[in-house]
């Protein structure tokens, strides 16, 4: 087998290591087997990958299978529950709220940059004495300060970059979301099966 194929089924039985050993070896045989079996029929082993999924995911999955097939309380089972939603929970805990939080910040920053550097700039060429317009600015320090024309050009180009990290951010959040809707929904499909 491909070296490639081989570390993935690594990282699978490492993110199985919760399953008793049985289990995880049969369900490393399964996936093992069925590597094989594509490539013999000559499918290249990027697609094999690609087909089978992230290995976190599939490993969720199989934790998930596990989970639906007992209803009685047992100490491996009790560990599979735990395995499973550090799995799938541990990672929502950080990823959902941050991308959430910097997603929109970002795209609000992105956005307010330009316009305080444009009202910075009216002001200085209108001579309109807004107040508090001193106080928005950006400088180097003490020794290098910029006119306010230069200084809404620089604002408008962060502005732009802060307002497309806002927009990666978001397609990351909702793109990580799909991902978590779809193993689940896989989950749910299997276990109707």
């Amino acid at each position: 087998m491909e070296k490639v194929l081989d570390e993935y089924l690594e990282k699978m039985e490492k993110y199985l290591k919760p399953i008793p050993v049985s289990e995880r070896v049969d369900i490393i045989n399964e996936i093992k087997s069925e590597m094989q079996e594509l490539q013999c029929n000559g499918v290249p082993a990027e697609t094999i990958i690609e087909r089978l999924g992230n290995p976190k995911d599939l490993a969720k999955a199989y934790l998930g299978d596990l989970l639906s097939k007992e209803s009685r309380f047992r100490w491996n089972r009790f560990l599979t529950v735990c395995a499973f939603y550090s799995l799938v929970g541990f990672s929502g805990m950080f990823v959902i709220p941050c991308l959430g939080i910097i997603a929109p910040a970002f795209i609000v920053l992105g956005i307010g940059a330009p316009v305080l550097g444009a009202v910075k700039m009216i002001d200085y060429i209108f001579n309109l004495n807004i107040p508090y317009m001193e106080n928005i600015g950006i400088s180097l320090g003490e020794m290098v300060t910029f006119n306010p024309v230069t200084e809404f050009i620089i604002s408008l180009i962060v502005g732009v970059l802060i307002c497309l990290a806002g927009r990666i951010a978001w397609k990351l959040l909702v793109l990580y979301c799909r991902k978590i809707s779809k193993t689940a929904g896989r989950l749910s499909y299997e276990e109707r099966e």
